[in-house]
């Protein structure tokens, strides 16, 4: 069943069209990645699911009932209540549940001093209810959930009690994920999670996303946690709303592939027209042709033509030769710096080599932004000292810095000062690169997004960017394809890098050193980042375990409930109930995991058949051999039909599986 349908839905803002004609249904279990670069759409498309944005034309149809739980980019958070109690409430019910059995306890007690016997039993029935209900409720909107959730978002133990207004917009970001985590939505809108959280919050979202049976539709400008995370691609494509099974990597081959056979296509209807262009102008005037010449008149008429895909820009670029500068670039001796009475680095010793790319990662307030402040010389130190290398040039990207643009100051304006000496025309071929061409120079930057704006302090930084780049998040409001293509570029800068990121593509593809802030110091990690996130998951387990009475011991207490409850049941009733669910588990979910296997084998079958079929397509000789083209063509289409249908049944048929276990799970639950 659809959970929420979009038909021919379109959507304007003054003249410019969004997206028209799009057509989409998002079921149970779908896991949906949401792509195309900044401005063409993708949040104003989670707006209209949401039901936050109205529409131009079309429809859309929500399951009744359903739920939808949506985390935009930016959003208001009032304080004047716990953390824990901001999750708990962000279910529908909950408040209303305590506020009623608060009125039902006030009219009991009422009722008692009135000494109306009726009214008491009435009374303590109705609080009876209220309990049950209240029990049922906690079952599975429990505490421990919330403490566990919080725990794996990075809050620390004892820190569900505090105010909500007193964390920072990050932080409240993270508890506002949390709280649409723990209400479980039918529909889940994710508008890049993982810009406030740190790499070990990533590496456990993106696990807690692996098991989550509902419906999710994601943005993320993380190509790694794209990949591990969606099973069907939604793409805002310069022709129109695509839609592609299977990862972002196999979204990338199918449209590498779709490309090839426009193109091939487009090209051998360029050699028939061609070919029947030349007979016509050749016999034309020839009257004992003139029947042929006619035939091959209409035949041109007939013809049909392909339309080969758009190219959409992306930025690129590289960088120019950097001075060779001294062999140690940074040097950083009894660092100490302290906020009050709170200590980020005590005595830190670090030093930085030409050439080096160094990745700081850790979670989030260890002091990663501070440190990559002071080397910059934005803030002071409070002890010990930095000293940068003679002759090296420092340049700065900060998180902020996007939002500092002068935004009265027009696009070329806001790069060329921050260069004077840089000739216009280098200036103007940098904002080429970056996507801003012809009158979008000469635009004030109050009227650019949060990715453009990105992309100008970006530009910024490069038409100067020196012999030593600091970088804080640099691939932050960025579109997917920009976040790969500043990875790529930063590849061919030969000065020294020191950067920021949480993002793991930006970090494996850019990083020859690791520096983990952590506890007060930078331990220079002599690993790759995934042994780092390994180590990082090994460590969270003990903190689990040794955390003490609040979200690490409800994380603790969650897990070690099952083992307590079954420990106090007798033996011979629970080895007997096992039997009979595995039993009931085997009989109903067999059949239909029989069936899914059965569709997923046909449809690797089929997907091999059509990638040979497709590598056969891209060779240039084939179209040298018409009867060969016309059967491979004929045979890719064909094929594709029932690729997409096999697609179809095998999504139906999985989602059947996942609802018959959801319900298992849920029957066993309450039993």
């Amino acid at each position: 069943m659809s959970l929420v349908v979009l038909e021919d839905v379109a959507l304007f803002y003054a003249d410019r069209i969004i997206f028209d004609g799009v057509s989409l249904r998002f079921g149970h279990g779908d896991h949906v990645g949401l792509i195309g670069p900044n401005g063409s759409g993708k949040t104003s498309l989670l707006r209209v699911i949401a039901g936050a944005q109205e529409i131009d034309d079309g429809k859309v149809v929500r399951a009744k009932g359903v739920r939808i739980g949506w985390l935009p980019q930016e959003l208001v958070v009032e304080g004047g209540r716990s953390l824990l109690d901001f999750v708990r409430s962000s279910v529908p019910g909950r408040s209303e549940l305590d506020a009623e059995l608060e009125a039902a306890e006030a009219d009991l007690a009422a009722a008692t001093a009135g000494g109306d016997d009726a009214e008491l039993l009435d009374g303590a029935a109705r609080i009876a209810e209220l309990h049950e209900r209240i029990d049922h409720f906690e079952r599975f909107f429990g505490d421990h959930e919330a403490l566990s959730i919080l725990a794996g978002l990075g809050f620390q133990p004892g820190e569900e009690q505090r105010d909500l207004g007193e964390l920072s917009g990050g932080w409240k970001m993270r508890a506002v994920l949390a709280g649409l985590l723990f209400q479980r939505p039918e529909v889940l809108l994710l508008d890049e999670p993982t810009n406030h959280l740190d790499m070990p919050s990533v590496a456990w979202f993106g696990d807690f996303l692996k098991r989550w049976p509902r419906c999710f539709i994601l943005i993320s400008h993380d190509r790694d946690f794209l990949n591990e995370q969606i099973s069907k691609v939604v793409s805002l494509e310069p022709e129109g709303v695509r839609q592609y099974p299977g990862n972002y990597e196999r979204y990338l081959t199918q449209r590498a592939e779709e490309e090839q056979i426009l193109a091939g296509q487009a090209k051998n209807l360029a050699r028939e027209r061609e070919h029947l262009q030349k007979f016509v102008d050749r016999f034309r005037a020839q009257a004992n042709k003139a029947r042929a010449v006619q035939s091959r008149v209409k035949q041109l008429e007939k013809m049909e033509t392909v339309q080969t895909f758009e190219k959409r820009g992306v930025m690129r670029f590289t960088f120019p030769p950097v001075d060779r500068t001294v062999a140690e670039v940074v040097r950083i001796e009894h660092l100490r710096k302290a906020y009050g009475d709170h200590v980020v680095f005590p005595d830190l010793d670090l030093t930085v080599r030409r050439g080096e790319k160094i990745g700081i990662i850790g979670v989030n307030g260890a002091g990663k932004t501070t440190l990559l402040k002071m080397i910059a010389g934005e803030l002071g130190v409070d002890g010990g000292t930095i000293r940068i290398g003679n002759g090296v040039k420092v340049g700065y990207y900060a998180q902020h810095h996007a939002d500092t643009l002068d935004l009265e100051a027009t696009v070329f304006d806001a790069v060329q000062r921050a260069n004077m000496a840089a000739p216009a025309s280098r200036v103007r071929q940098l904002l080429g690169a970056f996507l801003f061409s012809g009158d979008d120079v000469d635009k004030p930057c109050k009227v650019l997004s949060g990715g453009e704006r990105a992309r100008v302090a970006l530009a910024r930084l490069l038409v100067d960017p020196g012999s030593l780049m600091l970088m804080d998040e640099p691939t932050n409001h960025l579109d997917l394809d920009s976040a790969e293509s500043l990875a790529k570029s930063l590849t061919t800068y030969e000065g020294t890098l020191i950067f920021v990121s949480h993002n793991r593509n930006l970090v494996r593809t850019l990083a020859t050193r690791i520096w983990n802030v952590e506890a007060g110091g930078v331990e220079e990690y002599p690993g790759t980042l995934d042994e780092y996130l390994y180590s990082c998951a090994q460590r969270r387990r003990e903190v689990v375990v040794a955390g003490g009475p609040s979200i690490a011991a409800g994380v603790a207490a969650a897990a070690a409930a099952p083992e307590a409850r079954a420990s106090r049941e007798d033996d011979k009733a629970r080895k007997r109930r096992e039997a009979e669910l595995r039993n009931r588990r085997h009989k109903t979910l067999g059949p239909l995991e029989k069936k899914v296997a059965q569709l997923e084998e046909r449809i690797a079958e089929l997907e091999t058949a059509q990638a040979t079929r497709s590598a056969a397509l891209s060779d240039p000789e084939v179209y040298a051999d018409d009867a060969r083209r016309r059967t491979l063509l004929g045979e890719f289409t064909s094929a594709q039909e029932k690729l997409d249908e096999l697609t179809g049944r095998w999504e139906a048929a999985a989602q059947e599986l996942e609802s018959a276990r959801e319900r298992l799970d849920a029957e066993e639950a309450a039993s």
